[in-house]
């Protein structure tokens, strides 16, 4: 698809453009910049932006897209209670065919609010891969590693490298832990065999509850983090969910084997898991990234919350209004958010880049008048804000209407019958 857009706002990641305009081919940035000659093309479609904006679109880099069918579900609950009550039990009830509509549905959400990938770490990953491919979606693809899927441990990670792995062209596969807690150091020590084999991330759920970190200390006599640095799981590097409960110790495993702080504050905050010291993540010079979690702990995919609560809790925490600047949140939320899932040429729109980018209606009340746009974004964004989101040079959502191979309407029905099948209502 040839698309040209004019007459638009743009901030690359890197540098603002004001007037100017964007080329996109087979899904990838051919022109970025001021206005130029017109070259007449055999376009598929121009667009007159009308001074909106421009920008590279929100990687949500932890997710657990299927969950949708507990959203609103499983609420005002102890942790302890909503996972063995309301999370783990029903969970076993899905089958690959349920993930695959219901990851449908999470699609949706993602897209109009301005998201063109996720970080999922789940089961039934094929169908998950499924459905995003035909949704024309971006997934990075995380298996989680527990104890209960030990055995064959081996040809479940090379199937993902095999078959999941760049699989459409919009599919990354990585390496996962599901966390300490639920691995033994059998499993612990098989995973990152395999990863160092193939020099291979992992990613794992990671001091995200103070009781996850003090049954580890009782344990073991270390942190989660340090044993499993230990165990090498981060020899080559990936990503720490949530990350809430750190010590300088951790901090500095983290830094030196170059793993990600991925932060989600708003499930963090539901579930009382607490508020992660991101200001600190940032000055000791790790990556820090942000991610929704699982529609059953948030109960939304909406980067523009988290980004919300990501740089606020800081502030209010600190008693320092300076302590996370907003443009430097809009970047946790975009190009930081590509680096922790090792997404080349999606850190920013510029040429030979990959085609994934938003436009963001400023002639809304919420964004008027102008000023800093940048900022505007993250203290006073919203989703209906989001006019178009582009993945891979395809525009996937447009003023409320989606174009991802199925009518929304039939997704939320199927995934109504999912959901009430589960819940025994029928």
């Amino acid at each position: 698809m040839m698309l040209r857009i004019f007459n638009a706002k743009i901030w690359t990641g890197e540098r603002f453009i004001d007037g100017g305009e964007m080329w996109t081919e087979d899904g990838k940035i051919r022109y970025i910049g001021e206005v130029s000659p017109l070259i007449l093309l055999p376009w598929d479609r121009e667009i007159n932006a009308n001074g909106n904006l421009i920008m590279p679109s929100f990687k949500n880099a932890h997710a657990h897209s299927p969950m949708v069918f507990l959203r609103s579900q499983a609420d005002d609950m102890a942790l302890q209670d909503w996972l063995f009550k309301q999370v783990f039990p029903r969970e076993a009830k899905l089958t690959p065919d349920d993930c695959y509509w219901l990851t449908r549905l999470a699609v949706l959400e993602y897209l109009s609010s301005g998201i063109s990938v996720a970080g999922d770490m789940y089961f039934h990953l094929d169908a998950i891969a499924g459905a995003c491919v035909d949704s024309g979606f971006r997934n990075v693809i995380t298996e989680g590693v527990t104890e209960g899927n030990l055995q064959g441990l081996e040809k479940t990670l090379q199937h993902g490298i095999d078959k999941l792995e760049g699989k459409g062209g919009l599919i990354n596969y990585r390496l996962g832990l599901h966390a300490e807690y639920t691995n033994s150091q059998e499993s612990i020590r098989a995973l990152a065999a395999f990863a160092k084999e193939h020099r291979m991330p992992v990613y794992t759920h990671l001091c995200e509850t103070k009781n996850e970190v003090e049954g580890c200390v009782q344990r073991l006599g270390k942190t989660p983090a340090v044993y499993l640095a230990e165990q090498g799981v981060f020899d080559f590097g990936g990503g720490a969910y949530h990350f809430v409960h750190s010590t300088d110790d951790d901090i500095k495993v983290l830094k030196e084997r170059g793993v990600s702080v991925i932060s989600c504050p708003a499930s963090n905050l539901k579930l009382a898991s607490g508020i992660a010291p991101l200001k600190k993540y940032l000055d000791c010079g790790l990556n820090v990234a942000l991610g929704t979690d699982g529609p059953a702990s948030n109960n939304c995919l909406d980067m523009f919350r988290e980004m919300f609560l990501a740089t606020g809790l800081q502030k209010a925490t600190l008693s320092d209004p300076t302590a996370i600047d907003g443009e430097e949140t809009l970047r946790m939320a975009t190009s930081r958010g590509a680096a922790a899932m090792l997404l080349d040429g999606l850190d920013s729109i510029e040429f030979g880049k990959r085609a994934d980018f938003i436009m963001i209606d400023l002639h809304q009340p919420n964004m008027q008048p102008i000023n800093n746009v940048l900022k505007n974004m993250v203290f006073a964004g919203n989703k209906s804000n989001v006019l178009m989101t582009v993945v891979n040079g395809v525009i996937r959502y447009e003023k409320g209407e989606y174009n991802v191979g199925e009518d929304a309407d039939k997704i939320y029905s199927k995934c109504q019958s999912i959901t009430d099948r589960i819940m025994e209502r029928i």
